[in-house]
């Protein structure tokens, strides 16, 4: 007696490995991937990249970048290359890099994709604080659409956390290279802004130089303390603070 083989679904077909599927089981995987995909990327952005919501965070970390050691690694990377606006002519100290919407772990970025067009007059307001438009364009792509505040308030609030933070004198001026630690950093500007202590607070460093002093502020513009960026304080014995130029 003979017994008809009955003939494999599509599926069961498609089952079998890749290297060995039909052209047809090959467009049905390839398909079935791209409808998930298409799913997850749609998924992102109605969510912010990670359903980041503008105006929901739990604190503001503002960062001040020592300038000459920017500019002097910008130097070491292209010494033919043309100097940015904040290594050229006004010596500047420490500059604003910028003030981040932060989480207790972690921190939302990008939580509008594409960001509103800044206005340029808001740009040429910001450079005495911030003395490079790529910088500020940078933070308000990243930063500000996570803020849930108007352009200009965001700014304003970025002058207004500068404002809150007094730098310590010796650093103002400095003429010559100074060694320091990263404690004694974070000494010198606990001593000069009451209410700010350690754990508010971290000192960034690169090889061999001092680049950020971070401090974390509530929303109101308190000083308040952030483990997960005080963890982050550089770890070298010594480093390097260019001199103001």
């Amino acid at each position: 007696m003979e017994f008809s083989r009955r003939a494999p679904s599509a599926r069961g077909r498609c089952r079998r490995r890749v290297s060995n599927l039909p052209k047809d089981c090959v467009i049905r995987v390839f398909s079935v991937v791209a409808a998930v995909l298409t799913t997850a990327i749609l998924a992102a952005y109605a969510g912010g990249f990670g359903h980041d919501e503008p105006g929901h965070f739990d604190f503001y970390v503002l960062s001040l970048s020592w300038s000459p050691s920017f500019c002097a690694a910008t130097v070491e990377r292209d010494f033919e290359r043309r100097p940015p606006l904040q290594c050229s002519g006004r010596p500047y100290s420490f500059v604003a890099h910028g003030l981040w919407p932060q989480y207790e772990k972690g921190f939302p970025e990008y939580c509008q994709v594409p960001a509103r067009r800044l206005n340029r007059n808001i740009v040429s307001s910001m450079l005495d604080l911030m003395p490079a438009p790529g910088l500020i364009y940078n933070e308000w792509d990243k930063h500000w659409t996570c803020s849930g505040l108007a352009p200009r308030a965001y700014f304003d609030m970025i002058r207004k956390a500068r404002a809150v933070v007094k730098i310590p004198e010796e650093y103002m001026g400095l003429q010559e290279p100074l060694t320091v630690t990263p404690g004694e950093v974070t000494e010198a500007f606990v001593k000069t802004n009451p209410g700010l202590s350690a754990d508010d607070m971290a000192v960034e460093c690169g090889r061999k130089r001092l680049t950020e002093v971070r401090i974390c502020l509530s929303k109101e513009l308190q000083f308040r303390a952030c483990p997960e960026i005080t963890r982050r304080n550089c770890r070298r014995p010594q480093m390097l603070m260019p001199p103001v130029r």
